[in-house]
Formats: structure tokens, C-alpha cells, sequence
């Protein structure tokens, strides 16, 4: 995992190619959630949804982001919306992997059952920009409660379920069968159930849980550096 380096009130000196690719990326990743169907499922139009995302084209060009590699799990960002818009079950069903559909399988809890941690905070608004995401390499194998204490240490951020599907869906092929991920900053307040995403049997993209205490050779716990909002 990567230490912190992005701050949030630091503008980088970027030259044109770099702007235009940021921009370009940001664009793509706007396209896809409304090729998706997220526009509908917020029960809006698509000029509403992209007045609502739009704002946040003019902070991509603010950040110092690391490149993008899939296989070693760095990405530079992703734009999350809430699920106050779309539903988690709406939005995991959007994710396409080798052109199956993702499913949840939370029972016995309810996504909203699930709540940030206390030392997770949020942005304001529905859609924020997610910065600097690691997959969670070095945290295989790794029990989630040790997995959140490695990340706090390195001055970075466990994922939300909300983030975790931001992710699959704007880079279905993130997730990987040897470095599944686990979302440590949602959690039950009653229970030690810890939300991740990985690959079913059926080659589907899964939303469920793990214990917090049981290690998984093949789950890591996914990462951020910022979260960027209005």
C-alpha cells in the first residue's frame, strides 16, 4: 500500500495531456453509470444526474493521482454515488463481469444494515470522486480486524460498500480471483460481519460478508488515500 499523498487543498501542475486524459477518464466513468441505467434508477433525468456529477469534473485536475495498473490493484480514481440515490442491490445488479450480473447476499443483515465506522468520513452530497485505490495485496490472508490497523497505519482509508461497488463498476475487471476485497469502513454496529466483493462460482460479481476474524488467502481489504467532494 501507498502512504497518503494527496491533499485535498493541493492543485498539481499538470500539462495538457494529463489534464485531457484526467478529464477523458472522468467523462468515461459519467458515460458508463448512464449507459447503466443509474440516471433512472435515481428516478431523474440525465441532464439532472449530470448537473448533479458535473461539479466534480473541475476537482480530477486538482489531484496528484498515481497511474493506473490493474494488475498490481492501484487505481487512480473512481466517482462513487451514494446509495441515498441507487439502491446497493439496484447498483450491484448494473455490474457487468464477462457479461454476468452482479449480485448481493448479505442474509441475514440488509445492506442498510451496514453503517461507515466511526473514523470514516463521508462527503457531503450523492456523488464524491474516491483517490488513490489499492486493491489490498499486502492484506491477503489477513484477518480483516489486523487488515483496518495496517491501513490506518499507513494513513489511508478501509472502502464503504458503496465504494466497493464504485469500483466493480466502473473497472469490472479490478476484481481478480486472487485478490478479491474486503469494505472494512462498512460495518454492523451489532455484529462482527464485514462486507466484501468477490467472484462466485457462477463467475458473478458477489456483494457479502466475511467475519472480521477469519483470514482468506484469496481476500484482501481495498483502500483509498482521499475522498473528493463539492
Amino acid at each position: 500500500m501507498r502512504p497518503l499523498t494527496v491533499d485535498q487543498s493541493m492543485t498539481m501542475n499538470l500539462n495538457c495531456e494529463d489534464r485531457d486524459q484526467l478529464l477523458t477518464e472522468f467523462d468515461r466513468q459519467v458515460q458508463t453509470l448512464i449507459h447503466k441505467g443509474y440516471p433512472e434508477a435515481g428516478s431523474m433525468s440525465v441532464e439532472e444526474f449530470l448537473a448533479l456529477v458535473e461539479p466534480l469534473r473541475a476537482r480530477v485536475v486538482d489531484l496528484d493521482l498515481p497511474e493506473k495498473d490493474i494488475e498490481k490493484g492501484c487505481l487512480p480514481f473512481v466517482m462513487v454515488i451514494k446509495s441515498d440515490l441507487v439502491a446497493t442491490e439496484t447498483a450491484m445488479s448494473l455490474v457487468e463481469r464477462e457479461g454476468k450480473r452482479g449480485i448481493t447476499k448479505l442474509y441475514p443483515r440488509e445492506p442498510q444494515d451496514f453503517h461507515p465506522i466511526e473514523s470514516v468520513r463521508l462527503p457531503g452530497g450523492i456523488a464524491y470522486l474516491l483517490v488513490d485505490i489499492d486493491r489490498g495485496k499486502e492484506s491477503i490472508n489477513v484477518v480483516p480486524n489486523e487488515a483496518l490497523t495496517m491501513i490506518q497505519q499507513q494513513n489511508r482509508s478501509p472502502l464503504t460498500i458503496d465504494e466497493g461497488i464504485a469500483v466493480v463498476t466502473h473497472y469490472p475487471e479490478f476484481l481478480i480471483k486472487n485478490n478479491c476485497f474486503s469494505l472494512l469502513a462498512s460495518r454492523h454496529p451489532a455484529d462482527q460481519r464485514v462486507p466484501a466483493i468477490w467472484i462466485n462460482s457462477e463467475k458473478r460479481s458477489n456483494l457479502g460478508w466475511c467475519w472480521a476474524g477469519n483470514p482468506h488467502t484469496w481476500l484482501g481489504s481495498a483502500s483509498c488515500a482521499s475522498r473528493i467532494g463539492l
